[in-house]
């Protein structure tokens, strides 16, 4: 069966964002590195999916409301084991949960970090 293996998005801030991806969901920086358009790369994960944060060489602008945009990435959903915990730990990295929604099959909640991406936190527990 396939399986994704990594999404990659682009950040103002690689280590920021790696050093919280590790503090809410426990996860390490596999490789960090330059890449694309003399960018550079931090893939944040487990050792069988992972995050890749990708930052150019210049500051970039945020992007429109992704819901508008063909391709636009909407948000980014991770399977948690104990929801309130990782709603505690979100907080505490200085994020806002926003839309709380218990429905089949689990319960969930959003946040937007730094960047304005928006993550789904979801527990089938």
């Amino acid at each position: 069966m396939p399986r994704l293996e990594h999404v990659n998005i682009t950040v103002s801030d690689p280590e920021a964002t790696a050093a919280w991806l590790g503090e809410v969901f426990g996860w390490h920086v596999r490789w960090k590195g330059g890449s694309i358009h003399d960018g550079t790369s931090w893939h944040v994960g487990s050792e069988d999916d992972y995050v890749a944060l990708y930052s150019p060489p210049k500051q970039t602008e945020p992007a429109a409301e992704s819901y508008y945009v063909h391709g636009g990435l909407n948000h980014i959903g991770v399977v948690v084991d104990d929801l309130d915990a990782a709603e505690t730990r979100v907080e505490a990295a200085g994020f806002v949960p926003h839309n709380h929604a218990d429905y089949e099959p689990g319960r969930r909640f959003y946040f937007r970090d730094a960047d304005a991406v928006e993550w789904e936190v979801v527990s089938y527990r």
